[in-house]
Protein backbone atom coordinates (compact mmCIF):
# COMPACT_ATOMS: atom_id res chain seq x y z
CA UNK A 1 0.00 0.00 0.00
CA UNK A 2 1.07 3.54 -1.05
CA UNK A 3 0.47 6.65 0.24
CA UNK A 4 0.10 10.19 -1.61
CA UNK A 5 0.85 13.56 -0.50
CA UNK A 6 1.85 15.25 -3.46
CA UNK A 7 -0.12 18.25 -2.75
CA UNK A 8 1.36 18.89 0.97
CA UNK A 9 4.68 18.31 -1.06
CA UNK A 10 3.94 20.96 -3.46
CA UNK A 11 2.81 23.10 -0.81
CA UNK A 12 6.00 23.15 1.16
CA UNK A 13 8.35 23.34 -2.23
CA UNK A 14 6.70 26.40 -3.17
CA UNK A 15 6.90 27.85 0.32
CA UNK A 16 11.14 26.72 -0.49
CA UNK A 17 10.77 28.92 -3.52
CA UNK A 18 9.15 31.92 -1.76
CA UNK A 19 11.61 31.62 1.13
CA UNK A 20 14.53 33.50 -0.40
CA UNK A 21 17.13 31.40 2.43
CA UNK A 22 19.76 29.41 1.30
CA UNK A 23 19.18 30.43 -2.59
CA UNK A 24 22.38 29.66 -4.72
CA UNK A 25 21.71 30.38 -8.02
CA UNK A 26 20.19 34.18 -9.23
CA UNK A 27 18.26 34.15 -12.48
CA UNK A 28 18.28 37.39 -14.08
CA UNK A 29 15.03 38.38 -16.82
CA UNK A 30 13.53 41.27 -18.37
CA UNK A 31 17.37 42.37 -19.34
CA UNK A 32 18.39 41.90 -16.28
CA UNK A 33 15.86 44.71 -15.10
CA UNK A 34 14.14 41.91 -13.02
CA UNK A 35 15.47 38.49 -10.69
CA UNK A 36 14.66 35.45 -9.15
CA UNK A 37 16.32 33.55 -6.66
CA UNK A 38 16.47 29.49 -6.58
CA UNK A 39 18.34 26.36 -5.66
CA UNK A 40 20.71 24.31 -8.34
CA UNK A 41 19.40 21.26 -6.89
CA UNK A 42 15.71 21.96 -7.67
CA UNK A 43 16.36 23.44 -11.15
CA UNK A 44 19.02 20.88 -12.27
CA UNK A 45 16.93 17.94 -11.46
CA UNK A 46 13.64 19.39 -13.01
CA UNK A 47 15.25 20.77 -16.13
CA UNK A 48 17.89 19.44 -18.55
CA UNK A 49 18.28 22.62 -19.56
CA UNK A 50 19.09 24.31 -15.93
CA UNK A 51 21.38 20.88 -15.68
CA UNK A 52 23.60 22.24 -18.46
CA UNK A 53 23.49 25.63 -18.35
CA UNK A 54 24.57 25.45 -13.82
CA UNK A 55 27.21 22.98 -15.03
CA UNK A 56 28.79 25.48 -17.58
CA UNK A 57 28.53 28.45 -15.15
CA UNK A 58 30.72 29.31 -12.22
CA UNK A 59 30.17 30.58 -8.97
CA UNK A 60 30.51 34.00 -7.75
CA UNK A 61 32.72 35.24 -4.35
CA UNK A 62 29.67 34.34 -2.60
CA UNK A 63 29.21 30.97 -4.42
CA UNK A 64 25.86 32.29 -6.49
CA UNK A 65 25.70 31.02 -9.96
CA UNK A 66 23.68 34.07 -11.90
CA UNK A 67 22.07 32.72 -15.01
CA UNK A 68 20.99 35.80 -17.49
CA UNK A 69 18.14 35.19 -19.76
CA UNK A 70 17.39 39.07 -21.01
CA UNK A 71 14.82 37.42 -23.52
CA UNK A 72 11.69 36.46 -20.99
CA UNK A 73 9.51 38.03 -18.81
CA UNK A 74 9.44 37.88 -15.30
CA UNK A 75 5.65 37.44 -15.51
CA UNK A 76 6.19 34.46 -17.45
CA UNK A 77 9.08 33.13 -15.65
CA UNK A 78 7.28 33.36 -12.27
CA UNK A 79 5.09 31.14 -14.19
CA UNK A 80 8.02 28.91 -15.11
CA UNK A 81 9.37 28.12 -10.94
CA UNK A 82 6.00 28.07 -9.98
CA UNK A 83 5.60 24.66 -12.00
CA UNK A 84 9.13 23.58 -11.42
CA UNK A 85 9.11 23.69 -7.79
CA UNK A 86 5.60 23.14 -7.18
CA UNK A 87 4.42 21.55 -10.27
CA UNK A 88 1.25 23.36 -10.65
CA UNK A 89 0.15 26.79 -12.60
CA UNK A 90 -2.22 28.51 -12.89
CA UNK A 91 -4.28 29.84 -16.38
CA UNK A 92 -7.33 30.97 -15.25
CA UNK A 93 -7.45 34.32 -16.22
CA UNK A 94 -4.33 34.34 -18.52
CA UNK A 95 -4.61 35.66 -21.83
CA UNK A 96 -4.35 32.84 -24.52
CA UNK A 97 -1.48 34.98 -26.24
CA UNK A 98 0.33 34.60 -22.53
CA UNK A 99 -0.26 30.89 -22.96
CA UNK A 100 1.22 30.99 -25.92
CA UNK A 101 3.98 32.57 -24.79
CA UNK A 102 4.47 30.11 -21.80
CA UNK A 103 4.27 27.22 -24.05
CA UNK A 104 7.39 29.03 -25.93
CA UNK A 105 9.20 29.49 -22.51
CA UNK A 106 8.49 25.83 -21.22
CA UNK A 107 9.57 24.61 -24.44
CA UNK A 108 13.07 26.66 -24.13
CA UNK A 109 13.75 25.14 -20.79
CA UNK A 110 13.00 22.09 -21.97
CA UNK A 111 10.11 21.51 -19.30
CA UNK A 112 8.52 18.80 -22.13
CA UNK A 113 5.47 18.00 -19.80
CA UNK A 114 4.80 21.46 -19.37
CA UNK A 115 5.10 22.07 -23.16
CA UNK A 116 2.93 19.38 -24.35
CA UNK A 117 0.34 20.03 -21.76
CA UNK A 118 -0.32 23.80 -23.20
CA UNK A 119 -0.04 22.71 -26.60
CA UNK A 120 -2.45 20.25 -26.52
CA UNK A 121 -4.76 22.96 -24.05
CA UNK A 122 -4.42 25.60 -27.07
CA UNK A 123 -5.42 22.79 -29.95
CA UNK A 124 -8.85 21.99 -27.88
CA UNK A 125 -9.60 24.98 -26.38
CA UNK A 126 -8.34 28.21 -28.05
CA UNK A 127 -8.86 27.06 -31.61
CA UNK A 128 -10.53 30.15 -33.10
CA UNK A 129 -7.43 32.50 -31.48
CA UNK A 130 -4.41 30.06 -33.44
CA UNK A 131 -6.40 30.16 -36.67
CA UNK A 132 -7.19 34.06 -36.16
CA UNK A 133 -3.33 34.43 -35.58
CA UNK A 134 -1.97 31.75 -38.00
CA UNK A 135 0.65 32.88 -39.74
CA UNK A 136 2.46 34.55 -36.43
CA UNK A 137 1.73 30.96 -35.26
CA UNK A 138 3.09 29.18 -38.05
CA UNK A 139 6.35 30.89 -38.77
CA UNK A 140 6.86 30.86 -34.82
CA UNK A 141 7.09 27.09 -34.41
CA UNK A 142 8.06 26.04 -38.17
CA UNK A 143 11.56 27.29 -37.38
CA UNK A 144 12.36 24.65 -34.39
CA UNK A 145 13.06 21.26 -35.64
CA UNK A 146 11.48 18.74 -33.62
CA UNK A 147 9.02 20.81 -31.18
CA UNK A 148 5.10 21.47 -31.17
CA UNK A 149 4.34 18.49 -33.33
CA UNK A 150 0.93 18.75 -32.59
CA UNK A 151 0.71 22.34 -33.26
CA UNK A 152 2.59 21.60 -37.04
CA UNK A 153 -0.12 19.04 -37.96
CA UNK A 154 -2.98 21.62 -36.49
CA UNK A 155 -1.44 24.35 -38.84
CA UNK A 156 -0.63 22.08 -41.77
CA UNK A 157 -4.07 20.48 -41.52
CA UNK A 158 -5.06 24.57 -42.41
CA UNK A 159 -2.31 24.97 -44.58
CA UNK A 160 -2.93 22.41 -47.53
CA UNK A 161 -6.34 23.70 -48.06
CA UNK A 162 -5.47 27.35 -47.81
CA UNK A 163 -1.24 27.60 -48.15
CA UNK A 164 -1.37 30.98 -49.85
CA UNK A 165 -1.41 32.01 -46.05
CA UNK A 166 1.92 31.29 -46.09
CA UNK A 167 3.44 31.34 -49.18
CA UNK A 168 1.96 35.06 -49.96
CA UNK A 169 3.08 35.98 -46.57
CA UNK A 170 5.87 38.33 -46.56
CA UNK A 171 8.23 36.24 -43.93
CA UNK A 172 7.75 33.41 -46.26
CA UNK A 173 11.37 33.35 -47.12
CA UNK A 174 12.79 33.79 -43.98
CA UNK A 175 11.16 30.24 -43.07
CA UNK A 176 13.05 26.45 -42.53
CA UNK A 177 12.29 23.89 -45.08
CA UNK A 178 9.34 22.69 -44.75
CA UNK A 179 7.49 19.30 -45.03
CA UNK A 180 4.72 21.09 -46.18
CA UNK A 181 5.90 20.45 -50.29
CA UNK A 182 5.76 16.77 -49.50
CA UNK A 183 1.74 16.55 -48.61
CA UNK A 184 0.10 15.05 -51.58
CA UNK A 185 -3.25 17.03 -50.57
CA UNK A 186 -1.57 20.77 -50.90
CA UNK A 187 -4.24 22.68 -52.49
CA UNK A 188 -1.99 24.81 -55.19
CA UNK A 189 -1.44 24.41 -58.78
CA UNK A 190 2.18 22.72 -58.95
CA UNK A 191 3.46 25.00 -61.06
CA UNK A 192 3.09 27.67 -57.90
CA UNK A 193 4.88 25.42 -55.88
CA UNK A 194 7.81 25.54 -57.96
CA UNK A 195 8.08 29.38 -58.20
CA UNK A 196 7.57 29.52 -54.56
CA UNK A 197 10.63 27.34 -53.55
CA UNK A 198 12.68 28.84 -56.34
CA UNK A 199 12.22 32.22 -54.56
CA UNK A 200 12.20 30.95 -51.06
CA UNK A 201 15.60 29.16 -52.31
CA UNK A 202 17.09 32.50 -54.38
CA UNK A 203 16.22 34.14 -51.13
CA UNK A 204 18.89 32.02 -49.05
CA UNK A 205 21.35 33.01 -51.27
CA UNK A 206 22.27 36.72 -51.31
CA UNK A 207 24.98 36.16 -53.73
CA UNK A 208 22.61 34.99 -56.48
CA UNK A 209 22.60 37.32 -59.32
CA UNK A 210 19.11 39.05 -59.65
CA UNK A 211 18.76 38.56 -63.49
CA UNK A 212 18.75 34.51 -64.11
CA UNK A 213 20.22 35.38 -67.58
CA UNK A 214 23.55 36.17 -65.47
CA UNK A 215 23.94 33.22 -63.62
CA UNK A 216 26.78 31.06 -64.29
CA UNK A 217 27.12 27.30 -63.26
CA UNK A 218 28.41 28.05 -59.77
CA UNK A 219 25.06 30.06 -59.46
CA UNK A 220 22.78 27.36 -60.39
CA UNK A 221 24.91 24.80 -58.52
CA UNK A 222 24.06 26.26 -55.45
CA UNK A 223 20.76 26.63 -56.07
CA UNK A 224 20.65 23.32 -56.16
CA UNK A 225 21.99 22.54 -52.72
CA UNK A 226 19.86 25.07 -51.10
CA UNK A 227 16.95 23.20 -52.73
CA UNK A 228 18.33 19.36 -52.46
CA UNK A 229 15.39 18.77 -49.70
CA UNK A 230 12.36 20.18 -51.95
CA UNK A 231 13.09 19.31 -55.71
CA UNK A 232 12.30 15.40 -54.80
CA UNK A 233 8.74 16.17 -54.00
CA UNK A 234 7.83 18.91 -57.08
CA UNK A 235 4.77 16.61 -59.60
CA UNK A 236 7.24 17.32 -62.62
CA UNK A 237 5.48 15.26 -64.88
CA UNK A 238 1.99 16.83 -63.99
CA UNK A 239 3.08 19.97 -65.42
CA UNK A 240 1.61 20.91 -69.03
CA UNK A 241 3.82 21.73 -72.43
CA UNK A 242 3.84 25.79 -71.32
CA UNK A 243 4.53 25.09 -67.54
CA UNK A 244 7.63 23.15 -68.59
CA UNK A 245 8.89 25.80 -70.98
CA UNK A 246 8.07 29.15 -69.05
CA UNK A 247 9.02 27.92 -65.67
CA UNK A 248 11.42 24.65 -65.23
CA UNK A 249 13.39 24.84 -68.57
CA UNK A 250 14.92 28.29 -67.06
CA UNK A 251 15.90 26.79 -64.25
CA UNK A 252 16.64 23.39 -65.60
CA UNK A 253 20.20 23.40 -64.68
CA UNK A 254 19.22 22.54 -60.82
CA UNK A 255 17.50 19.35 -61.87
CA UNK A 256 19.17 15.84 -62.72
CA UNK A 257 20.51 15.21 -66.57
CA UNK A 258 17.78 12.44 -65.98
CA UNK A 259 15.08 14.26 -64.37
CA UNK A 260 15.35 16.88 -67.31
CA UNK A 261 15.37 14.30 -69.96
CA UNK A 262 12.88 12.40 -68.40
CA UNK A 263 10.20 15.53 -68.12
CA UNK A 264 11.08 16.28 -71.96
CA UNK A 265 10.44 12.29 -73.50
CA UNK A 266 7.24 12.48 -71.03
CA UNK A 267 5.92 15.38 -72.72
CA UNK A 268 6.47 14.05 -76.60
CA UNK A 269 5.69 10.74 -75.88
CA UNK A 270 3.73 10.50 -72.16
CA UNK A 271 2.95 6.43 -72.70
CA UNK A 272 6.48 5.31 -73.04
CA UNK A 273 7.98 4.86 -69.80
CA UNK A 274 11.08 6.84 -67.62
CA UNK A 275 13.59 5.96 -65.18
CA UNK A 276 12.83 8.94 -62.77
CA UNK A 277 10.05 8.26 -60.13
CA UNK A 278 6.89 9.72 -61.02
CA UNK A 279 4.83 10.81 -58.21
CA UNK A 280 1.08 11.24 -58.38
CA UNK A 281 -0.79 14.47 -58.45
CA UNK A 282 -1.78 16.40 -55.75
CA UNK A 283 -5.64 15.14 -54.04
CA UNK A 284 -8.20 17.97 -54.89
CA UNK A 285 -10.27 18.49 -51.33
CA UNK A 286 -13.23 19.72 -49.65
CA UNK A 287 -11.92 23.65 -49.35
CA UNK A 288 -14.02 23.83 -45.95
CA UNK A 289 -12.35 24.97 -42.34
CA UNK A 290 -12.48 23.06 -39.13
CA UNK A 291 -16.04 24.68 -37.37
CA UNK A 292 -13.86 27.27 -35.11
CA UNK A 293 -13.99 26.29 -31.21
CA UNK A 294 -15.92 29.69 -29.98
CA UNK A 295 -14.24 30.94 -26.80
CA UNK A 296 -16.15 32.98 -24.38
CA UNK A 297 -16.31 36.53 -25.80
CA UNK A 298 -14.27 38.78 -23.79
CA UNK A 299 -13.99 42.81 -23.77
CA UNK A 300 -11.81 44.16 -25.99
CA UNK A 301 -10.58 46.88 -23.69
CA UNK A 302 -10.50 48.46 -20.12
CA UNK A 303 -10.66 51.70 -22.51
CA UNK A 304 -12.12 51.36 -25.87
CA UNK A 305 -15.46 49.75 -27.50
CA UNK A 306 -15.32 47.88 -30.65
CA UNK A 307 -16.98 51.02 -32.18
CA UNK A 308 -13.80 52.70 -31.54
CA UNK A 309 -11.69 49.62 -32.93
CA UNK A 310 -13.48 49.68 -35.91
CA UNK A 311 -12.45 53.16 -36.34
CA UNK A 312 -9.27 53.15 -36.01
CA UNK A 313 -8.80 50.31 -38.02
CA UNK A 314 -10.13 52.60 -40.88
CA UNK A 315 -7.85 54.87 -39.77
CA UNK A 316 -4.99 52.36 -40.70
CA UNK A 317 -6.26 51.37 -43.82
CA UNK A 318 -7.26 55.19 -44.99
CA UNK A 319 -10.41 54.28 -45.94
CA UNK A 320 -12.74 57.12 -46.67
CA UNK A 321 -15.67 54.13 -45.81
CA UNK A 322 -15.64 53.88 -41.96
CA UNK A 323 -15.77 49.75 -41.26
CA UNK A 324 -18.38 48.50 -39.41
CA UNK A 325 -18.59 46.10 -36.13
CA UNK A 326 -19.18 43.11 -38.61
CA UNK A 327 -16.30 43.97 -41.29
CA UNK A 328 -13.56 44.93 -39.11
CA UNK A 329 -10.24 43.64 -40.55
CA UNK A 330 -8.10 43.52 -37.90
CA UNK A 331 -7.90 41.66 -34.45
CA UNK A 332 -6.43 43.92 -31.69
CA UNK A 333 -4.37 41.67 -29.46
CA UNK A 334 -3.60 42.99 -25.95
CA UNK A 335 -0.06 43.27 -24.62
CA UNK A 336 0.21 45.61 -22.15
CA UNK A 337 -2.78 47.37 -19.52
CA UNK A 338 -1.67 49.52 -16.95
CA UNK A 339 -3.65 48.42 -14.44
CA UNK A 340 -3.02 44.81 -14.96
CA UNK A 341 1.04 44.75 -15.94
CA UNK A 342 2.01 48.33 -13.82
CA UNK A 343 2.86 51.57 -15.14
CA UNK A 344 6.33 52.02 -14.81
CA UNK A 345 7.43 53.64 -18.30
CA UNK A 346 10.25 50.73 -18.34
CA UNK A 347 7.55 48.22 -18.39
CA UNK A 348 6.55 49.62 -21.62
CA UNK A 349 9.84 48.89 -23.01
CA UNK A 350 10.42 45.50 -21.59
CA UNK A 351 6.84 44.56 -22.93
CA UNK A 352 6.52 46.01 -26.42
CA UNK A 353 9.99 45.78 -27.77
CA UNK A 354 10.17 44.29 -30.98
CA UNK A 355 6.48 44.44 -31.53
CA UNK A 356 5.03 46.81 -34.81
CA UNK A 357 1.69 47.50 -35.63
CA UNK A 358 0.82 49.14 -32.31
CA UNK A 359 -1.66 51.43 -30.61
CA UNK A 360 -1.15 52.82 -27.47
CA UNK A 361 -4.51 54.07 -26.04
CA UNK A 362 -4.51 56.37 -22.64
CA UNK A 363 -7.37 57.34 -20.49
CA UNK A 364 -6.73 61.10 -19.46
CA UNK A 365 -7.30 61.52 -15.25
CA UNK A 366 -10.28 64.04 -14.65
CA UNK A 367 -11.80 63.83 -18.33
CA UNK A 368 -13.42 61.72 -20.41
CA UNK A 369 -10.59 62.24 -23.17
CA UNK A 370 -9.15 58.79 -24.38
CA UNK A 371 -6.25 59.72 -26.72
CA UNK A 372 -3.40 57.38 -27.98
CA UNK A 373 -1.23 56.69 -31.92
CA UNK A 374 -0.66 54.17 -33.69
CA UNK A 375 3.10 53.34 -35.12
CA UNK A 376 3.36 50.72 -37.99
CA UNK A 377 7.00 50.10 -36.98
CA UNK A 378 8.75 48.03 -33.85
CA UNK A 379 9.43 49.78 -30.81
CA UNK A 380 12.94 49.21 -29.52
CA UNK A 381 14.25 49.18 -25.92
CA UNK A 382 18.48 48.50 -27.34
CA UNK A 383 18.97 52.28 -27.70
CA UNK A 384 22.37 54.01 -26.60
CA UNK A 385 20.81 57.31 -27.68
CA UNK A 386 16.96 58.51 -28.00
CA UNK A 387 16.52 57.97 -31.76
CA UNK A 388 13.61 59.03 -33.92
CA UNK A 389 11.94 56.61 -36.27
CA UNK A 390 10.46 57.80 -39.69
CA UNK A 391 7.06 56.55 -41.23
CA UNK A 392 4.61 58.22 -43.13
CA UNK A 393 1.87 55.67 -41.63
CA UNK A 394 1.60 57.01 -37.68
CA UNK A 395 -0.94 58.98 -36.61
CA UNK A 396 -2.17 60.64 -33.60
CA UNK A 397 -5.98 60.43 -31.74
CA UNK A 398 -8.71 61.63 -29.42
CA UNK A 399 -11.71 59.42 -29.41
CA UNK A 400 -15.13 60.62 -28.59
CA UNK A 401 -16.19 59.35 -25.39
CA UNK A 402 -18.74 60.67 -22.89
CA UNK A 403 -18.56 64.43 -23.22
CA UNK A 404 -16.07 64.41 -25.98
CA UNK A 405 -18.41 64.90 -28.85
CA UNK A 406 -16.32 64.05 -31.76
CA UNK A 407 -13.02 61.95 -32.66
CA UNK A 408 -10.15 63.82 -33.91
CA UNK A 409 -7.77 62.07 -36.32
CA UNK A 410 -3.73 63.53 -36.81
CA UNK A 411 -1.87 61.77 -39.34
CA UNK A 412 2.10 62.43 -39.52
CA UNK A 413 3.20 65.79 -41.56
CA UNK A 414 7.15 65.35 -40.79
CA UNK A 415 7.53 61.49 -40.91
CA UNK A 416 11.36 61.68 -39.93
CA UNK A 417 10.30 62.72 -36.45
CA UNK A 418 7.06 60.25 -36.12
CA UNK A 419 8.16 58.10 -33.47
CA UNK A 420 10.87 58.30 -30.85
CA UNK A 421 12.81 55.08 -29.09
CA UNK A 422 13.75 56.13 -25.89
CA UNK A 423 17.57 55.54 -25.04
CA UNK A 424 17.79 52.94 -22.00
CA UNK A 425 19.37 55.59 -20.02
CA UNK A 426 15.50 57.44 -20.60
CA UNK A 427 13.29 54.26 -20.23
CA UNK A 428 12.69 54.83 -17.00
CA UNK A 429 11.25 58.22 -16.71
CA UNK A 430 9.82 57.95 -20.36
CA UNK A 431 7.59 55.92 -22.14
CA UNK A 432 6.23 55.94 -25.94
CA UNK A 433 6.83 58.52 -27.97
CA UNK A 434 4.14 60.18 -30.82
CA UNK A 435 6.05 63.33 -32.02
CA UNK A 436 3.54 65.46 -30.41
CA UNK A 437 2.29 63.04 -27.62
CA UNK A 438 4.54 61.51 -24.99
CA UNK A 439 4.06 60.08 -22.19
CA UNK A 440 6.63 60.80 -18.87
CA UNK A 441 6.87 59.89 -15.13
CA UNK A 442 9.83 61.33 -13.14
CA UNK A 443 8.28 59.15 -10.36
CA UNK A 444 8.39 56.26 -12.79
CA UNK A 445 4.78 55.90 -12.95
CA UNK A 446 2.29 57.67 -15.20
CA UNK A 447 -0.63 58.06 -12.48
CA UNK A 448 1.42 59.55 -10.17
CA UNK A 449 2.56 62.83 -11.37
CA UNK A 450 1.40 64.60 -14.54
CA UNK A 451 4.00 63.78 -17.01
CA UNK A 452 1.67 62.89 -20.11
CA UNK A 453 1.84 66.00 -22.60
CA UNK A 454 0.12 66.60 -26.13
CA UNK A 455 1.71 69.99 -28.07
CA UNK A 456 -0.83 72.87 -28.48
CA UNK A 457 0.81 73.92 -32.03
CA UNK A 458 0.91 70.31 -33.65
CA UNK A 459 4.71 70.67 -34.33
CA UNK A 460 5.13 67.51 -36.02
CA UNK A 461 1.22 65.91 -36.63
CA UNK A 462 -1.14 67.96 -38.21
CA UNK A 463 -3.46 69.03 -35.33
CA UNK A 464 -3.24 69.03 -31.85
CA UNK A 465 -5.58 66.44 -30.45
CA UNK A 466 -6.62 67.91 -27.06
CA UNK A 467 -8.58 70.63 -26.77
CA UNK A 468 -6.87 71.69 -23.01
CA UNK A 469 -3.10 71.81 -23.69
CA UNK A 470 -0.41 71.11 -20.88
CA UNK A 471 0.35 68.38 -18.85
CA UNK A 472 -2.11 65.36 -17.34
CA UNK A 473 -1.69 62.65 -15.53
CA UNK A 474 -3.56 58.83 -16.47
CA UNK A 475 -5.54 56.37 -14.79
CA UNK A 476 -4.80 53.98 -17.40
CA UNK A 477 -3.80 53.04 -20.67
CA UNK A 478 -3.14 49.67 -22.81
CA UNK A 479 -1.17 48.60 -26.00
CA UNK A 480 -2.81 46.57 -28.80
CA UNK A 481 -0.76 45.03 -31.25
CA UNK A 482 -2.68 44.80 -34.42
CA UNK A 483 -3.17 41.48 -36.58
CA UNK A 484 -4.89 41.48 -39.85
CA UNK A 485 -7.46 38.81 -39.55
CA UNK A 486 -6.55 35.48 -42.07
CA UNK A 487 -9.19 33.24 -41.58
Amino acid sequence: MSLNFFDKLSQDLIELLNDGDDYNVIIEVENKEKSFTAHSNVLKFRSSYFRRELENIQPNENNIKIIIKSSISAQIFNVILQYIYGGIIDLKNCETRFIYDLMLAADEFELEELTNKLETLLIETKGSWLRTHFSFIYHSIFNRHDDFKKLKNFCNDIVVKYPNLIFDSDDFTSLKESALIKRNDLQIKEVEIWDYIIKWGIAQTSTLPTNLDDWTKENFLTLKTTLQQCLPHIRYFHLSNIEVVDKIEPCRKILDKQLWKDINQHLLIPDRPVKSIILPPRTILDRELPPRIEEPRKSLSDIISEEHAAEISTWIDRRETAYTLTNIPYEFELILRGTRDGFAPQTFWDICHGHACTVVLVKVKGTDEIIGGYNPLAWDNSNIDDEWMETKDSFIFSLKDGNIQNSILSRVKKPDSAIGNRSKSHQKEGGPYFGDFWMYSEKSDFTLDNGCYCRSDSCYYEKTIRSLSGWFSIINYEVFKIFRKTI
